[in-house]
């Protein structure tokens, strides 16, 4: 009986609702902010990034969500791992997602309190870090239902800040709007590729990044009426994404030169500081800090979600998925490690606020490639693929590994590089650790 009232619960969501929420999940500050970093890298080119890490997206999402059809598991692409290759494999990519995930609330809480202090000037980083993670556990005691509506209105807010862009953007462009300057085309190899191939490698992290989320629809994917629809979902939810991404961040390249964009302001402000609307900046600013705390809400539902499974398994103290004697609607436990993280990530934020977002992004976005791969790697073991199905696997592996190796070419994701390397290294100890544990668990019992 309690089986079946669990999986009623479960078979809530229909496929474009699923969509919603995805677009709601990953639209946040890597691209309302990130996307300034990856501007100033390629030029131009940028879009090429962006329809690169969109592909690969969609190739990795699609392996998700046909084992998701095929098997659905609450554990997603952990549970996935370690069918596929094992306990250790489905340990380091729980743990490896956590990592990840703090350092991503990390970025927004950043990002957040920048945008927050274009109204309030004077007040320092951690204030708003502080004030906004304790918002978002609050959030995340709502419960599943409460973060569904939640999603569901920030979507459709955010979709809305980026349309109303696009139509002033393009008055502005024709000249309706005082000053216009008209289209700038890159007419020249050279205008497309100011900083040439380098440049645009250099941007893929941050292209993918702002695609970064996925994993919190595989995660909710359970909860689909039919879970054959997952991949439908996905890839609706893609295809939105990457044109609207593509069309809003052509019209900025062209409205602006490449080197005037930074991690320090929005590139669509930056791109209509020249016309007389004193209304746009801070509307668009209210836009970026709900479309980054919902994000970073997303962040803490799926982390913790995450931490309950992992104790489930084994893999973890089993206290983490316990509710406790509250009658609340997360594991008290769960939640307070990752708000510890959370909290490690406000410190951070105190220590270095001039470079933190940089770093955090890259560290961030990496580790989340790290477990994209695995995925994709998963899928080859679990499900069968058709020829042009491992033929799309490869490209993406490809293109994953090109985003990645693109860290090393600039000094400030270089930081983020061996700090992503760092956290992977002291996981993959840890698992050295535990696998002697594992091996005694694994023997039988003496008769």
């Amino acid at each position: 009986m309690e089986e079946n009232k669990s999986s009623s619960k479960e078979g809530q969501l229909e496929w474009w609702q699923l969509s919603l929420i995805g677009v709601g999940c990953i639209i946040g500050t890597g691209y309302f902010l990130g996307s300034g970093l990856a501007i100033h890298n390629a030029g131009p080119s940028v879009i090429i990034s962006y329809v690169l890490a969109a592909f690969a997206t969609y190739v990795v999402f699609d392996a998700l969500a046909k084992m998701t059809k095929d098997d659905p598991q609450k554990g997603s692409f952990r549970s996935y791992a370690k069918k596929a290759y094992g306990r250790w494999a489905g340990f380091s990519t729980g743990w490896v997602y956590w990592c990840s995930e703090m350092l991503i609330m990390g970025s927004q809480m950043t990002a957040l309190s920048i945008f927050s202090r274009f109204w309030f000037p004077n007040v320092p980083l951690w204030v708003f870090a502080a004030c906004y993670a304790v918002f978002g556990i609050i959030v995340v005691l709502m419960g599943t239902k409460g973060f569904d509506r939640l999603e569901n209105v920030f979507a459709v807010m955010k979709v809305s800040a980026i349309f109303m862009f696009i139509v002033i953007a393009f008055l502005a462009l024709c000249g309706v709007l005082d000053e216009g300057k008209g289209f700038r085309f890159p007419m020249t190899i050279q205008q497309l590729f100011p900083n040439g191939v380098m440049g645009l490698w250099a941007s893929l992290i941050y292209a993918f990044y702002s695609f970064g989320g996925i994993e919190i629809m595989g995660i909710l994917a359970i909860r689909l009426r039919k879970k054959e629809d997952a991949p439908k979902s996905g890839s609706f939810m893609l295809l939105l994404l990457a044109l609207i991404y593509c069309i809003s961040l052509g019209l900025v390249v062209m409205m602006d030169s490449w080197r005037a964009f930074n991690s320090k302001e929005s590139p669509f402000v930056i791109a209509l500081n020249d016309y007389h609307l004193p209304f746009f900046p801070h509307i668009f600013n209210g836009a970026l800090i709900i479309a980054g705390f919902s994000t970073m809400c997303a962040s803490l539902f799926s982390v913790t979600s995450m931490l309950v499974t992992l104790a489930q398994d084994g893999d973890a103290p089993a206290s983490l998925a316990k509710k406790g004697k509250w009658k609340l609607k997360v594991p008290i436990k769960a939640l307070a490690l990752t708000t510890a993280g959370m909290a490690a990530s406000v410190i951070l934020a105190l220590a270095m606020p001039n470079k933190v977002y940089e770093y955090i992004t890259t560290a961030a976005g990496l580790m989340l490639l790290y477990n994209w791969f695995f995925i994709l790697l998963s899928s080859r073991r679990i499900i069968e693929l058709s020829t042009w199905g491992k033929t799309k696997g490869w490209i993406g592996m490809v293109l994953i590994v090109l985003a990645v190796s693109g860290t090393l070419l600039e000094e400030t994701s270089r930081f983020g590089f061996f700090g992503s390397l760092l956290s992977v290294g002291i996981i993959a100890l840890v698992v050295l650790k535990m696998r002697s544990n594992w091996k005694k668990e694994e023997k039988p019992a003496p008769v």
